[in-house]
């Protein structure tokens, strides 16, 4: 496995290209989604209901002359909750460590009217002022006519600019590569910033309670997966199968009752699914155990967001 923490490779050669593309947007327009289909792995949970990324994600792409980090980061909102102010950290921090700005908007949404004005107002606004590179891949083209396509396009190339603009299908696969293209010609030139042999800068840990909260937004409904944390408070390797014990923090003693089930069988539900992806992804057998825990007002309390890594 080549989840390891990262460390700065200084090299001498500088027809190397690398840099970092930051992916911005607003919940649940398919930023993971985008993110996953450039790695061709699945580094980000996706799920359809919104805010399910809450941490700034890295990928990495690498080859003998080229290194291209990804960045996802939380959806851009109006913080609810001191959980949400901290998000919304990663998103300012994004705007300013990137080479390439890959700001994600969905198909049918617009920068001048709408949901879509208020929330994309300040990001666009900074934008405008950037001499970084801006592209904004208009996603979810599938789901629209071709005419409103068109609108879209013209509406964000009115916005922004200086962007790019390109239209694209994630889930499907349309138009990734003609992205995939585009950022690597922007790409500056430099030396690798990381080891060649990681794809990304959390450790395993990390992935871990990542996917047993993704089968949390996946298997539950209304408040119950805003309202979980999950935290890994032990994790074993082994040659043969890795050993996971797995806390699931919760606000209320109701949604903890929620999260268990008639007898259980939620909780193992959302366990087994968790288990089968993560013995996918580590490439060997998991040793998965989940227990739920209420933790009152977490969302609002900066010291246990310190503590799940906020």
């Amino acid at each position: 496995m080549r989840l390891k923490s990262l460390s700065l490779q200084p090299q001498s050669n500088m027809m190397h290209k690398a840099g970092f593309v930051n992916i911005l947007g607003k919940p649940n327009v398919g930023k993971s989604t985008l993110m996953n289909a450039l790695l061709g792995e699945k580094l980000s949970i996706a799920s359809a209901k919104a805010q399910t990324t809450r941490h700034r994600i890295m990928g990495i792409i690498n080859s003998d002359d080229f290194q291209m980090v990804f960045s996802d980061t939380p959806g851009i909102l109006d913080p609810q909750y001191k959980l949400h102010e901290h998000m919304m950290n990663y998103v300012d921090e994004a705007l300013k460590d990137a080479d390439v700005i890959l700001l994600v908007a969905e198909a049918g949404d617009s920068p001048d009217k709408g949901e879509g004005q208020n929330l994309y107002k300040r990001v666009v606004e900074r934008l405008s002022k950037f001499e970084i590179p801006v592209i904004v891949a208009i996603n979810k083209i599938d789901r629209v006519t071709p005419e409103i396509r068109e609108e879209n396009k013209l509406a964000w190339q009115t916005a922004i600019p200086n962007a790019e603009v390109l239209l694209m299908s994630a889930i499907k696969g349309d138009g990734v590569i003609e992205l995939y293209v585009r950022l690597m010609a922007l790409l500056p030139e430099s030396p690798p910033y990381y080891d060649k042999e990681h794809m990304s800068d959390r450790p395993l840990r990390f992935f871990a309670s990542e996917m047993i909260r993704e089968k949390i937004f996946l298997n539950y409904k209304k408040e119950i997966p805003y309202s979980c944390e999950v935290e890994i408070e032990e994790y074993k390797e082994g040659e043969g199968i890795d050993h996971i014990r797995a806390l699931i923090n919760v606000e209320r003693d109701s949604q903890k009752g929620i999260i268990i089930g008639h007898k259980g069988e939620s909780l193992k539900k959302t366990a087994s699914a968790a288990r089968v992806d993560l013995e996918a992804f580590l490439g060997k057998k998991v040793y998965l155990e989940v227990f739920v825990k209420v933790k009152s007002g977490w969302r609002s309390n900066e010291d246990m967001l310190k503590r799940f890594g906020y």
